[in-house]
């Protein structure tokens, strides 16, 4: 599987062992996440990186796992 993520992009397999990056900015003295408009293109690159992995992860599970694997919206 990492050698099938990494064929799609470099960053999409580290995504997948290191986790998502997720840009931040501090307002207030408070560390926030970044808007997607106020991303820099090397921040929305990785930000790519993020949903191509989740798209490819989700697409090997079955339905059953996948709504395992899923965010409960109780």
């Amino acid at each position: 599987m990492r050698v099938f993520l990494d064929s799609v992009d470099r960053g999409v397999g580290d995504v997948v062992v290191n986790g998502p990056h997720i840009p931040k900015v501090v307002v207030d003295g408070k560390e926030v996440e970044k808007y997607f408009n106020s991303c820099t293109p090397k921040e929305s690159r990785h930000a790519q990186y993020n949903v191509r992995a989740k798209d490819i992860l989700a697409s090997i599970l079955t339905l059953d796992e996948f709504y395992l694997a899923s965010p409960s919206k109780s």
